[in-house]
C-alpha cells in the first residue's frame, strides 16, 4: 500500500528543484504532485503535476454509509406497515439501493471538495507556498524524503495511506 508524504517549499522555483531531486532519486513522475493556490497552479505548475483528485473517495464513503443507513431505516419502517407486505429480503434490497445511490451522490459531491492535503495545509497554501506530495511504498519514500531534505523542502506532519487521502 502506498503512503503519502507532504513537503512544503517557499515558492515555485524551490518546488521545481524538489521535483528534479525526486526524479534524480528515481521517483516516478506519476507519484509526484504539487499543490498550491489557484493562481500559482494556473500560472506556473504543469497540469501533469497538479493534484486535482478532490475528495472523491471520502465523499463516496460518507455517501455509502449515509445512503445505506437511510435505506435500512426506510426498509424497517416499510416492514412495520403491514399493507405494504415488505419482507426482510426487501429491507436488504432497500439498504443496498440506498447505499448505492448514497455512494454515487457522495462521490459526485466529493469531487467538488478539496482533498485532505489541501484542507490540512490550507494556511501553507494561502501563504504562497507550494506543497510537494509524494506517494509511494516505504523504500521509495525513504529515497524521496532524503532527496527532498537536501533541497529547500520542509517535511509537514502528514503520513497517511494514499487510498484514504
Amino acid at each position: 500500500m502506498k503512503t503519502r508524504h507532504v513537503f512544503t517549499t517557499p515558492d515555485v522555483r524551490a518546488a521545481e528543484e524538489a521535483v528534479n531531486a525526486l526524479r534524480r532519486a528515481g521517483i516516478p513522475k506519476d507519484d509526484i504532485s504539487l499543490i498550491a493556490s489557484d493562481s500559482i497552479e494556473k500560472e506556473a505548475i504543469p497540469d501533469d503535476h497538479q493534484e486535482t483528485s478532490g475528495d472523491f473517495a471520502g465523499g463516496g464513503m460518507k455517501g455509502l454509509a449515509a445512503g445505506g443507513a437511510s435505506g435500512l431505516l426506510a426498509g424497517i419502517v416499510a416492514v412495520t406497515i403491514a399493507p405494504i407486505g415488505l419482507t426482510l429480503a426487501g429491507v436488504a434490497a432497500m439498504t443496498l439501493v440506498g447505499a448505492a445511490v448514497g455512494g454515487w451522490a457522495g462521490m459526485l459531491t466529493g469531487t467538488e471538495e478539496p482533498d485532505t492535503v489541501r484542507r490540512t495545509f490550507e494556511d501553507e497554501i494561502a501563504a504562497g507556498h507550494v506543497l510537494v506530495v509524494v506517494d509511494g511504498e516505504e523504500d521509495m519514500l525513504a529515497r524521496a524524503d532524503a532527496a527532498l531534505l537536501a533541497t529547500a523542502a520542509t517535511p509537514l506532519p502528514f503520513d497517511k495511506p494514499t487510498s484514504m487521502t
